[in-house]
C-alpha cells in the first residue's frame, strides 16, 4: 500500500498550480487590473513574494538544522541562504515601486485621445 501524501506536499503542489493559473490570467487581464494583480503579488508584507522569501528564509534555518546534524551537505545550507537573502534585495528593490503600481492600477481605464508616449527602457548613464 502506498503511503499518502503529506499535507505539506498537497499544498505545495497546490500553491504551485495556483500560480500558473495566476499567470495564465494575468497575461490576459486589462492593464488596470494586471497592474493591480501585479502590486498585490509583490506586496512585501502581504504578497506572494513576500511569501515566498519567507519561505525559503525558513527553508535555510530548517537546512541549517539539518546540516549541523550532518544530514544535509552544507552547501545546501548556504544556497539556500543565498537565494533567501536575494529574494530579499529583491523585494526591497520592487517595494520602492509599490506606491506607483498601486496608484496606476487604482486609475479608471480611459481612452484617451491621444496614447501616452513610450518611456525609455534603458537608461544609458553618461561618463
Amino acid at each position: 500500500m502506498s503511503h499518502p501524501t503529506p499535507y505539506a506536499m498537497r499544498l505545495a503542489d497546490e500553491i504551485t498550480r495556483q500560480l500558473g493559473r495566476l499567470a495564465d490570467h494575468l497575461s490576459q487581464l486589462p492593464p488596470p487590473q494586471a497592474v493591480q494583480v501585479i502590486a498585490r503579488v509583490l506586496d512585501p508584507d502581504n504578497g506572494v513574494l513576500g511569501g515566498v522569501t519567507h519561505l525559503v528564509a525558513t527553508g535555510s534555518l530548517f537546512a541549517k538544522d539539518q546540516a549541523e546534524r550532518g544530514v544535509l551537505p552544507a552547501e545546501v545550507w548556504l544556497a539556500l541562504g543565498r537565494a533567501s537573502n536575494e529574494l530579499n534585495d529583491i523585494a526591497l528593490d520592487l517595494d520602492e515601486h509599490q506606491d506607483t503600481l498601486q496608484r496606476v492600477g487604482a486609475q479608471p481605464a480611459t481612452t484617451a485621445a491621444r496614447p501616452p508616449a513610450p518611456a525609455p527602457l534603458v537608461v544609458r548613464r553618461r561618463r
